[in-house]
């Protein structure tokens, strides 16, 4: 695929914009699905202080702000222990995120009632650090859920306004002939992703280093290859 085709492709992400601020901080959240965690990696409210310390608080400063805020998207990303999850994450960190932008890792715990929740949420605190780390300008939040992990995924996409969710995809099945018939429950899962979901969805995978590059695939296009 040529390159110019690929930096079209991204530049219509870039381009999509609808983000809101859902605060900060460590909180718990016993209703709605399931158990919630979260953590944000922000420093929104350092900038905070030293705009008040200066007047920031003043209605152009409040109106400028909220200008700001409507401009930024939100970009949610599916993740879990896989290194296909990984690699979607920082693909997008470094190909639809912004400076500015908020970044949503999400992680979804099936099974109410595992015991996986420290494990998860040390999980989720290690790919967001390793995001803001590699991209401070990026606003990032981990959140940690357990319920169904369709449901959850699409309620939480509408609940924040995400302009963009992205997925890890798996690599086909060697038996081509029967991956036609039958298809993993992780196929199933990022298809009715792309075709539900309130916004663009992407599912990515990274090619072999002998290939290079990710195939894309949206609700349009499936394996779209971008060999950035």
């Amino acid at each position: 695929m040529a390159s110019t085709a690929g930096d079209r492709f991204l530049r219509q992400l870039s381009a999509t914009s609808n983000g809101h601020d859902v605060g900060c901080g460590l909180q718990q959240d016993h209703g709605g699905v399931g158990r919630r965690g979260s953590r944000r990696w922000s420093k929104k409210r350092a900038a905070a202080a030293r705009g008040y310390g200066a007047g920031g608080y003043g209605a152009n400063s409040k109106h400028q702000g909220e200008a700001a805020a409507a401009e930024r998207k939100r970009v949610m990303v599916v993740v879990d222990e896989s290194s296909g999850a990984k690699h979607a994450m920082m693909w997008a960190l470094t190909h639809v995120a912004n400076k500015g932008d908020f970044l949503t890792l999400l992680h979804v715990l099936p099974h109410s009632g595992s015991g996986r929740g420290e494990e998860a949420s040390s999980l989720a605190n290690s790919l967001g650090t390793l995001c803001k780390a590699s991209r401070p300008e990026v606003e990032v939040e981990a959140l940690v859920i357990q319920g169904p992990k369709l449901a959850t995924v699409l309620s939480q996409v509408k609940k924040l306004e995400a302009s963009v969710l992205v997925l890890s995809q798996c690599r086909p099945s060697p038996y081509c002939w029967l991956s036609c018939f039958l298809r993993s429950s992780s196929e199933e899962f990022v298809e009715q992703c792309i075709n539900q979901a309130e916004c663009l969805t992407l599912a990515v995978r990274k090619q072999s280093k002998g290939v290079g590059g990710y195939l894309v695939s949206t609700r349009w296009q499936k394996n779209f290859w971008l060999l950035a």
